[in-house]
C-alpha cells in the first residue's frame, strides 16, 4: 500500500530526473557544440554583418573550405569555427571597406554524415545534434539481416586527419562528416 510520502518522494524523483533531461538536451548544449565545431565544406552559414543589410545572408562553404562573400571574395572557412571565421570576416572588411564592422556567424545546417555497409538504406544523411550511431542507422533504416549489429567501424574527420574507430557501443556520437561502416557477420 501506497503512502503519501513514497508517492512525493516518487514524483520529486521523476521532477529531478526531468529537469537533468531538459538540461541535457537545452539549447545551451547546442550552442556550446556550436563554439567548438569546425567547419567544413557543406556546411551551411548565415553570415549577418550589423547594420549592412547587402553583406548579410546565407552562404555554403564550398568544396575547396572557403565562402565567396561580397566585396572581400574568398574567405577561408573550412578548418576554422564560427568565431575564427568571424574575425577573418572582419579583419578583412576593416581593410578599406567598413570602419568597425561587427559580425556574427550562426550554423544553419551541418555537413552530412554517411553511412555504409550493411543497412537497409546506406547514403548520405542530414546531420542533427546529438546523433548516436544507433540513431544512425536508425535512421538508414535499421540492420540488414547480414548486420554485425555490435560493432561499428567510424572514420571521423578532421581538419588535417581521419581516424578510425572500431567502437562496440551504439551511444557512440556521431560528428558531421563523419562515415559509419556497419560490417558484416561471419556465421
Amino acid at each position: 500500500m501506497w503512502n503519501w510520502t513514497k508517492m512525493a518522494m516518487c514524483r520529486t524523483a521523476i521532477a529531478v530526473q526531468m529537469l537533468i533531461l531538459a538540461a541535457a538536451i537545452s539549447p545551451a548544449s547546442a550552442a556550446s557544440v556550436d563554439a567548438k565545431y569546425i567547419l567544413g565544406s557543406g556546411d551551411r552559414l548565415k553570415i549577418t554583418v550589423f547594420g549592412e543589410a547587402d553583406l548579410s545572408g546565407e552562404y555554403e562553404i564550398d568544396g575547396v573550405g572557403v565562402v565567396a562573400f561580397p566585396l572581400i571574395g574568398e574567405v577561408r572557412a573550412a578548418g576554422g569555427t564560427a568565431r575564427v571565421l568571424e574575425g577573418r570576416i572582419v579583419k578583412k572588411l576593416q581593410g578599406g571597406f567598413l570602419k568597425n564592422p561587427t559580425v556574427s556567424i550562426e550554423i544553419l545546417t551541418y555537413r552530412p554524415f554517411f553511412i555504409l555497409g550493411e543497412v537497409r538504406r546506406p547514403g548520405s544523411y542530414p546531420y542533427k545534434n546529438g546523433l548516436t550511431v544507433l540513431n544512425a542507422v536508425a535512421m538508414a533504416g535499421g540492420y540488414t539481416y547480414r548486420a554485425k549489429s555490435n560493432r561499428w567501424v567510424v572514420t571521423r574527420s578532421g581538419s588535417t586527419k581521419y581516424q578510425d574507430r572500431e567502437i562496440e557501443t551504439g551511444n557512440f556520437q556521431v560528428l558531421p562528416g563523419d562515415t559509419i561502416v556497419v560490417p558484416e557477420r561471419f556465421f
